[in-house]
């Protein structure tokens, strides 16, 4: 959000300039107003600005002086004038002190918009080149790989935002690793993992968006290149031992331009075995690649099938699929005990993995006990018995254990209508309940506020809209159900730690 300080001698002036701008949806919000040059210098000296409106005739200071002055003290600061006088001296004089624009009052609107429009885009311009090494752009360099390794944008757009942040993936080979650091932990092992690889030029490092951190290993040849990345993993997992368990996955060598997102893709799905092997620390993608593939042997999971009956919460149908799906496995020729226990450790990762998904966090302990009993149990019978109590798990998990059918009621009511005007006291009336009552068993059930699960799930959609769409910000607040876009701005800034504006600029 850019800050704007506003000069002018006539009080009305400045009112009218509050009420036909609306400044948060142009990115920008109003922070301080003066009446003469030297009251608005003064203020100037303690508090930042980004953008300078000042009239020119005023008592005390004028506005070019005003200008001159304040550049000592904030040498980016944009301004722009608004004057009564058509003076070409004034207008020369303005020019030669950098100014955005010199607009003649009355004030004509859509020229006075345009130019804050342009002076935004000149300000946002020129704070990605000044922040370039600061966190906001390891943000965004963290977004770009996250998106391009999952294949949403195109090689183009890679190529140029690549270029743009500097990323230099110009190998023809890449190898993807993957470090998963402990809950809270994840900044601290970046920047360790950053300091020991001291600026290894071949290795793009980055955290994505579920927390791991990534290594990119650009290759010039496959089998020398393979070699020195395991090498620069054993001085990593070295130098990084007081992170300890530290585990790193990877996926195999592939082309950089066409598959680096199977890499990336095959390191995450490896680091999920260290579930099964927590005695090791390095798990490659090659050694756990026959369990979701199949050896030859016609064995398949028809994870889809599954997938979709978790999505519709159908548990009874999922039990009694998996019970189908084993009496068919033992039947077939050529299956043994060793594939079946495979199989049933193939299912318990994915059900993992699939609730991670859908839920967006990491909740391994909820499923460790499944691991133990799988590794040491040589019955079918019991294997069939734990995959069983996985899925009800899973599925149970999803329903998020609601079991008021008011507050499901309500759940789907919010899910249709977020855009409307919602509150305690509608939906109470609607669904006949005391909105006390409800506000109650709200929190009881789901452990969040109805203001609170009602604001996540807005935020939640106009991060989708600022994703996929090209309204403006103030279209986005309304279009997810406020209808003040200032408050929508706070709202969005409580849970996403940035403004619309910037995380739109981020993605």
């Amino acid at each position: 959000m850019y800050k704007v300080f506003i000069v002018d001698d006539e009080p009305f002036i400045i009112e009218g300039l509050y009420d036909i701008v609306d400044w948060a949806g142009m990115g920008m919000e109003i922070v301080g107003r003066a009446e003469n040059g030297q009251e608005a210098l003064e203020a100037l000296s303690s508090l930042r600005a980004d953008i300078l409106i000042t009239d020119i005739s005023m008592p005390m200071m004028n506005g070019l002086d005003l200008i001159r002055a304040v550049r000592g003290l904030q040498p980016g600061l944009k301004v722009i004038i608004l004057s009564g006088y058509d003076e070409f001296g004034y207008l020369k004089e303005g020019m030669t002190l950098g100014i955005e624009n010199y607009l003649l009052k009355p004030i004509n609107l859509e020229e006075f918009k345009a130019t804050l429009n342009n002076t935004v885009e000149k300000l946002h311009m020129s704070r990605v080149e000044d922040e370039r090494n600061a966190h906001s752009i390891s943000i965004l360099r963290d977004n770009i790989m996250y998106r391009w390794l999952r294949g949403q944008i195109g090689p183009n757009e890679f190529r140029e935002r690549s270029e743009l942040l500097r990323i230099q993936l110009d190998k023809p080979l890449l190898l993807a690793a993957l470090l998963r650091p402990k809950a809270g932990t994840g900044g601290e092992l970046l920047a360790a993992a950053a300091d020991a690889l001291g600026g290894e030029g071949s290795v793009v490092l980055f955290q994505d968006m579920d927390g791991d951190i990534v290594l990119l290993h650009g290759l010039s040849e496959y089998q020398l290149g393979k070699e020195a990345a395991d090498r620069c993993h054993e001085r990593l997992l070295e130098q990084l031992s007081s992170f300890e368990p530290l585990r790193l996955s990877l996926g195999t060598v592939v082309e950089t331009e066409e598959r680096a997102a199977e890499s990336y893709a095959q390191a995450k799905k490896a680091q999920e075995y260290f579930m099964l092997f927590p005695e090791r620390n390095v798990i490659r993608y090659e050694e756990i690649e026959h369990r979701s593939e199949g050896d030859g042997r016609e064995i398949t999971l028809n994870w889809e099938q599954v997938q979709k009956l978790i999505l519709a919460k159908d548990k009874e149908t999922l039990l009694q699929w998996i019970d189908e799906r084993f009496e068919q496995l033992r039947h077939m020729e050529g299956v043994t005990p060793e594939m079946l226990q495979d199989f049933s450790m193939e299912w318990m990762i994915r059900f993992k993995m699939q609730l991670k998904e859908i839920r967006h966090c990491e909740e391994p302990e909820l499923y460790q006990e499944g691991f133990r009993r799988l590794r040491e149990t040589a019955s079918i019978h019991e294997w069939i018995s734990i995959l069983k109590e996985a899925a009800s798990l899973t599925v149970d998990l999803l329903i998020r254990d609601v079991k008021s059918p008011v507050v499901q009621q309500v759940l789907n009511f919010i899910h249709e209508s977020y855009a409307d005007e919602l509150s305690l006291k509608t939906l109470g009336a609607q669904f006949n309940i005391h909105p006390v009552y409800l506000g109650q068993l709200f929190s009881k059930e789901l452990g969040d506020t109805f203001t609170e699960y009602i604001n996540r799930y807005r935020i939640e959609k106009a991060k989708e809209l600022l994703r996929t769409t090209p309204y403006k910000v103030h279209e986005i607040a309304r279009n997810v159900g406020y209808w003040e876009t200032g408050y929508f701005y706070k709202q969005f800034k409580k849970y996403m730690g940035i403004s619309p504006t910037e995380y739109k600029g981020l993605v």
